[in-house]
């Protein structure tokens, strides 16, 4: 099957996006791999946190942020903190979905998973590290007003949470093998994966200090690019090899999880994408930001092959 190309506007060059993404990405692994000393005691804990911390990957979410601080002429290396808090929270969040009681995978980002290496309980004490520094990172935040860091903590926290993340996981799992209905699927891919997406944008909004419905625009987009950028990750686990995810293909049906193309097919499943996908651009036109770098990235997450 011929797979659909989403496109935004004519202007942003694909080329120019992704030596923009592999740019920051750096920034971002920069900062991280000075962040958490391995000298220090308890070692083996602080090398499990860097195994998955420092494994690569695209950096979406911490890179989202980044190019929403940029998007409104400031400098994205002052909002390193809050980037490096987003990415830790979506590394703990895999080693621990990586588990055998979880989704039991041994291959992420093209190596061995967490607990392949390190054990199950280190790479469950690893996650948790990971989840409690980044609060600590974020809430270290001394360049921007305090009502801005307890809003960007609130908005971390309720991302990740039961009211996001966590609860999303929670119900992919309850439907597994199950009857879910497409109501059930939306919320889960809302929570699981939108809403921490959503989180990178509305951070990088708050370290910017936009005006409300600026950040509400931002919101929009975040939403509507997470539940597209989910969707393409369901398409690519039929599609797309093992090599080219960098983690087990075929995944979701082995496990009978609920996705789209297992309910409405790949074909309407690119429609859907193409409807979010537009949603989200159309939030930044409303905005002024018709041309920012977020723009670009929308086009080139919902078109990515890994």
């Amino acid at each position: 099957m011929q797979r659909k190309v989403h496109k935004a506007m004519a202007g942003h060059s694909s080329e120019t996006t992704k030596a923009y993404l592999r740019s920051r990405a750096q920034m971002v692994s920069d900062y991280l791999s000075q962040l958490l000393s391995e000298t220090q005691r308890p070692a083996a804990l602080f090398a499990g946190m860097n195994y998955s911390l420092l494994a690569g990957g695209k950096r979406l979410r911490p890179v989202l942020c980044l190019a929403t601080v940029e998007s409104f002429a400031k400098d994205p290396r002052t909002a390193l903190p809050a980037a490096a808090a987003i990415e830790m929270i979506h590394s703990y969040s895999l080693i621990h979905d990586d588990l055998p009681v979880m989704d039991d995978d041994d291959l992420r980002r093209g190596k061995p998973t967490n607990h392949k290496v390190f054990g199950e309980a280190p790479a469950l004490l690893a996650g948790d590290a990971l989840l409690t520094q980044a609060f600590s990172e974020l809430a270290g935040l001394d360049t921007i007003r305090p009502q801005l860091v307890l809003r960007m903590v609130r908005t971390l926290a309720d991302a990740a949470g039961p009211y996001g993340m966590v609860g999303g996981q929670f119900v992919d799992m309850e439907k597994e093998h199950g009857d879910g209905s497409e109501a059930d699927l939306e919320f889960i891919h809302r929570h699981k994966t939108g809403k921490l997406i959503m989180a990178s944008v509305v951070l990088g909004g708050l370290f910017a200090d936009v005006d409300e419905p600026q950040l509400t625009a931002l919101t929009e987009y975040g939403l509507h690019l997470g539940l597209a950028y989910q969707m393409v990750d369901d398409v690519l686990d039929v599609t797309a090899t093992s090599e080219q995810l960098g983690k087990t293909a075929g995944k979701d049906a082995v496990a009978e999880k609920l996705t789209y193309p297992s309910l409405i097919g790949i074909e309407e499943t690119h429609r859907r994408i193409e409807l979010e996908f537009q949603s989200a651009l159309a939030s930044l036109r409303g905005i002024g930001l018709g041309d920012s770098v977020l723009y670009g990235l929308a086009e080139l997450l919902v078109n990515r092959q890994s």
